[in-house]
C-alpha cells in the first residue's frame, strides 16, 4: 500500500534514447561544386594555352618527335660476261642527309650550329664548308641531301664524330650539332675492269640511273622497284621501340651478256696498242661467234672508265664501233663478189682483164697503184685488191647498169647495210646505202669497191660472219639473258636468221678469202697463223672527215674468220686515220687480226686446222 499523496510509478519497460539532430548539408555541397568548377576551369585554361596561346610551341616539339618515313633504293643488278664475271655490278653505299629544323638554335642550343657541323662534315664529304652551311640552313625544309654515293667507311667517321658530340652535350661540355645528320641506305655503281668494255657497259648518272651504254638501253631490266621505311625518330635519334613498317625493294635483274672478258681484254689491248703506235684517231675491234652470231668482243680505243665519267671528255663517252659510220673500203668488196657468184654472173677461175685506167662516168677510175694491165681471175680480182677489177665484176650483174646498181644493192641490203645491226644499242648509226636510183654517176662505180656508202664495224663484222655461216646471216647479240630477283633465267630470244647466199656461194666466198691470205700476190698474208687456215680480207679507203667536209687520211682495215675449213669466229678490225708509218690495212690492222684472232682460237679451244688449202689460181695467160 503506498503512502498518501503520492503518484503511483508507471510499469517499468524499454529505456529510450536521445534524439540525434543532423547538420545542414547544404554548404558541403557549395564546397564540393566549388572544388570541381575550380578543376574544371583549370583544365580549360590549360586546353585553351595548348590549343590556341601557345600552339605553335607545341607542334614544333611534336614535329622533332614523329614518324618519317625514308626510301629505300633498290640495287641495281649486276651486268656479267658469258662466264657470269662481273663487268658492272653495285657495292653498298650511303647519302648522307640532314634535318635544317635539327639545326636551328632552340634544338641544339648552339648560336650557329649549321656552321659548326659544316665545318667537321666538310673534310669528311669533301665539300665545300660553305655549300654544306647553306643546305643545313634551308628555310622550311626537313629534308636536305648532302652527299651521295659515300662508302660505310664516311658513314661510319660521322657516326663517331656524332657518339662524341652527344657524349659532350649530356656532360654538358657541349652543344650536339650532327643530331640531325642522317643515313639512307643505297648503293654504288662500279666497274671492277677499270676501262674494259667499257663503250658497251656505258655508265650511270649521280642518281644511279642508265645514262649510256647497255646501262641506259637495259636500265629497266637493271634498276628495280624502290621501297619505303617508316619509323618514329626522336630529337634526330630513331626510336627502336616505337615500331616500324617497311615495303622492302626489290632489286634488278642481273644481265648476262655475251661477251667473253679475256677475249675482250685481247682485242681492247690490241687496238689500244695500235692506235697509239699508228698516232690514229681511234680504232675498233670486233670479235663474233661465226655460228651464233654472238658478240665475244667490241673493244674501242682510245677508252674511258666509266666510274670516273665525270672527268672523262665528253666525247669519248660513247661505243665507235657501233656510232662511227665510215666506208668500208676494200674489204665490202665481198659483197660484190658474193652478189655476181650468186647471180651466176661469173666463176671463181673467170678472166678479168685489168687495164691500169678505167673510164668511166666522169673521171679514170685506178687501183691503189699503178700497173701494166693485169689477167685476173675473178679469185685474182679480189687477192689483188683491184677495184678497176670489182667495177669490170660488178657489171655483169645487170644488162644495164641501172639495173646491175638494183641488183648490188639489194645484196648489200640483205648483208646488213643500211639498216640497224638488231641490236637497238643506244646512239647506234645505220650507215648510209641511198637507194640505187639515187646513186650518182661516180657511186654505182664506187660502191662496188667500198667507197660512197658507210657502215659500223658490227655491220662490217656480220658481212664475214654470215659468209662463214654458210651463207646464213644471224643477227648479232650482246644479251644472253636475264637473272630476276627470283633467281630464276631467262634466256634472251633467239635472233633472227636469214638466208643471204646459198652454201655453194658461201663456200667460194671463203675458198676466195683464204686465196687474199696465202696467195703470194694477195694482200692479207699477215693474216696467216701457223696451223689454222684463215680467210680474210684487207681494206684501205679514203675517209670522209665531217669537219671538214670532204675526204681526209684513211680507214684501215682488216676482216676474216677462221678456221676456214670449220669456221667458227669471226675477227674485225678498223683503224681510223692513222698518221705514223704505213696506212694500208695489211700493215695497220692484219697484225692486229692476227693477234686477237690467235688468242680468240686458244681461248675457245679451237682444234687446229687439219687439212691445207692449195688456193684457186689468180691470173691466167692472156691468149696471143
Amino acid at each position: 500500500m503506498s503512502s498518501a499523496g503520492t503518484r503511483p510509478r508507471p510499469p517499468a519497460g524499454p529505456a529510450r534514447r536521445p534524439s540525434l539532430r543532423l547538420a545542414n548539408p547544404r554548404p558541403r555541397l557549395r564546397l564540393i561544386g566549388l572544388g570541381l568548377t575550380l578543376v574544371m576551369v583549370a583544365f580549360t585554361v590549360r586546353l585553351l594555352q595548348v590549343q590556341a596561346v601557345d600552339a605553335a610551341d607545341y607542334a614544333d616539339q611534336a614535329a622533332v618527335n614523329r614518324f618519317i618515313t625514308l626510301p629505300l633504293t633498290a640495287e641495281r643488278g649486276a651486268i656479267t660476261d658469258r662466264h657470269g664475271t662481273a663487268l658492272a655490278t653495285t657495292v653498298d653505299a650511303y647519302d648522307i642527309t640532314a634535318d635544317p629544323y635539327l639545326f636551328t638554335r632552340e634544338q641544339t642550343g648552339a648560336r650557329d650550329a649549321p656552321a659548326q657541323a659544316a665545318a667537321l662534315l666538310a673534310p669528311i664529304l669533301g665539300g665545300d664548308v660553305g655549300e654544306l652551311t647553306r643546305l643545313l640552313r634551308t628555310p622550311d625544309s626537313r629534308y636536305v641531301v648532302l652527299a651521295r654515293k659515300q662508302t660505310p667507311q664516311t658513314w661510319r667517321q660521322i657516326q663517331d664524330l656524332k657518339t662524341n658530340l652527344a657524349e659532350q652535350a649530356a656532360e654538358g661540355t657541349g652543344h650536339h650539332v650532327l643530331a640531325g645528320v642522317f643515313a639512307e641506305e643505297t648503293s654504288q655503281r662500279v666497274y671492277p675492269n677499270g676501262e674494259l668494255a667499257a663503250g658497251v657497259l656505258g655508265f650511270v648518272d649521280g642518281q644511279g640511273d642508265g645514262a649510256g651504254g647497255l646501262e641506259a638501253q637495259l636500265d629497266a631490266q637493271l634498276v628495280g622497284e624502290d621501297g619505303t621505311i617508316t619509323y618514329a625518330q626522336s630529337g634526330g635519334r630513331r626510336v627502336p621501340t616505337a615500331g616500324e613498317h617497311e615495303d622492302p625493294a626489290v632489286p634488278g635483274s642481273d644481265v648476262q651478256l655475251t661477251l667473253d672478258t679475256d677475249i675482250q681484254w685481247a682485242a681492247q689491248n690490241a687496238i689500244t696498242e695500235q692506235v697509239e703506235a699508228s698516232g690514229a684517231d681511234d680504232g675498233y675491234v670486233v670479235v663474233q661467234d661465226a655460228v651464233t652470231g654472238e658478240l665475244l668482243a667490241l673493244a674501242s680505243a682510245p677508252g674511258y672508265d666509266p666510274g670516273e665519267v665525270a672527268s672523262t671528255d665528253p666525247e669519248l663517252l660513247g661505243s665507235p664501233a657501233l656510232q662511227d659510220a665510215y666506208e668500208p673500203g676494200s674489204t665490202s668488196k665481198v659483197v660484190t663478189m658474193a652478189a655476181v657468184l650468186e647471180e651466176r654472173a661469173a666463176t671463181t677461175d673467170t678472166h678479168v682483164t685489168v687495164p691500169n685506167r678505167l673510164p668511166r662516168a666522169d673521171r679514170n677510175f685506178a687501183d691503189d697503184h699503178n700497173h701494166e694491165t693485169y689477167y685476173l681471175t675473178l679469185a685474182g680480182v679480189l687477192a689483188r685488191s683491184s677495184n678497176i677489177g670489182t667495177i669490170l665484176a660488178s657489171e655483169e650483174l645487170g644488162d644495164t647498169q641501172p639495173e646491175a646498181n638494183q641488183v648490188l644493192h639489194s645484196y648489200l641490203r640483205d648483208f646488213g647495210f643500211g639498216q640497224p645491226t638488231g641490236l637497238g644499242f643506244p646512239g647506234e648509226t645505220a650507215g648510209i646505202l641511198a637507194a640505187p636510183e639515187e646513186w650518182n654517176a661516180s657511186q654505182q662505180y664506187t660502191i662496188p669497191f667500198g667507197q660512197g656508202l658507210s657502215v659500223n664495224a658490227v655491220q662490217a663484222a656480220s658481212v664475214y660472219s654470215t659468209i662463214a655461216n654458210g651463207g646464213e646471216r644471224v643477227e648479232p647479240t650482246l644479251v644472253r639473258g636475264t637473272t630476276g630477283p627470283d633467281g630464276t633465267f631467262q634466256p634472251a630470244p633467239e635472233p633472227d636468221r636469214r638466208r643471204v647466199v646459198s652454201e655453194e656461194t658461201a663456200t667460194q666466198l671463203t675458198r676466195m678469202l683464204e686465196t687474199v691470205v696465202t696467195d703470194p700476190l694477195g694482200t692479207g698474208s699477215a693474216a696467216q697463223i701457223p696451223g689454222y687456215r684463215v680467210a680474210g680480207k684487207t681494206g684501205t679507203s679514203n675517209r670522209f672527215d665531217a669537219e671538214d667536209g670532204g675526204y681526209q687520211g684513211y680507214t684501215s682495215s682488216f676482216a676474216g674468220f677462221a678456221p676456214a675449213d670449220n669456221p667458227r669466229i669471226t675477227v674485225y678490225c678498223a683503224v681510223q686515220n692513222p698518221t705514223e708509218g704505213s696506212y694500208y690495212g695489211s700493215d695497220v690492222c692484219g697484225p692486229v687480226f692476227n693477234e686477237v684472232m690467235q688468242f680468240s682460237l686458244k681461248a675457245l679451244q679451237v682444234p687446229p686446222t687439219g687439212t691445207e688449202f692449195a688456193g684457186l689460181p689468180v691470173t691466167f695467160e692472156p691468149e696471143p
